[in-house]
């Protein structure tokens, strides 16, 4: 089973669904890079029958679509529920005013993001106007303790730091996550966090934590840019930024 399908819940499939496991491990295995029949049968562990009929099947259901000679591609229906989902969500459209105003001003590139399964989704990106081009994509995961927004969201649950780093750093030293526990303090204390070139080599980033009415954190904003022009005091006069564009979309999800 694909790393993606496998660890979204730790519950046992329900009796009765294999059939669509299946289908959803396929979808998933092509999303991560197996895009021939081979590589779809080795990451999953299907038959080879049955996964070309599944294969079939979802290309003729549009979740799939045939690539090069030999290869699938995810196909339009995703494409298509893909902006469904993002419309149905109402975060990206409540914060889109900020983020482009945010972006307009520093021009940055800049993140919106939510944790999901214990990992960063990027839900919306503007990228940048000074050419630097980052791995980052709408839809793309990321650590939540190398990338500043992921910090952003682990802003005050400290109950959880020292297993989320020794999960996403396993051959990290001790004192490596002493340092980055200390750093997690630092940071709920100022209520905004860094990403010192943690995740991408020459990339940095300030982030903050979006509230919901009820005060949790739901979500959070980052601004990326290389190091060239992230310096460090830099980032630290746009922790006020990131905050108050930050505060700004909770107020318009009924903080206060």
């Amino acid at each position: 089973m694909t790393e993606n399908l496998a660890t979204r819940s730790s519950e046992p499939i329900p009796q009765g669904t294999q059939t669509l496991a299946r289908g959803l491990q396929v979808i998933s295995a092509v999303a991560h890079g197996s895009t021939t029949l081979k590589a779809v049968v080795d990451t999953t562990g299907l038959g080879r029958s049955s996964a070309h009929r599944m294969i079939q099947l979802l290309v003729q259901m549009g979740y799939l679509r045939h690539g090069s000679p030999g290869e699938f591609r995810l196909g339009p229906t995703l494409i298509e529920f893909g902006f469904t989902a993002l419309n149905q969500d109402p975060l990206p459209v409540v914060a889109r005013e900020n983020l482009e105003a945010l972006a307009e001003r520093t021009q940055d590139t800049i993140h919106l993001s939510v944790e999901d399964g214990e990992s960063v989704l990027y839900l919306h990106k503007i990228p940048g106007t000074r050419g630097a081009e980052m791995r980052s994509r709408i839809g793309h995961r990321m650590p939540m303790t190398r990338t500043g927004v992921g910090k952003a969201l682990l802003l005050g649950q400290d109950d959880r730091w020292e297993r989320l780093f020794t999960a996403e750093n396993p051959e990290a030293e001790s004192a490596a996550m002493e340092s980055f526990v200390k750093r997690m303090h630092g940071y709920t204390r100022d209520g905004a966090s860094f990403d010192l070139e943690e995740n991408e080599p020459g990339i940095r980033c300030v982030a903050a934590p979006i509230r919901d009415g009820s005060g949790e954190i739901v979500a959070g904003i980052s601004l990326s840019a290389t190091r060239p022009f992230m310096p460090k005091d830099r980032m630290q006069a746009l922790v006020p930024v990131m905050k108050s564009a930050a505060r700004e979309i909770s107020v318009k999800l009924g903080f206060k």
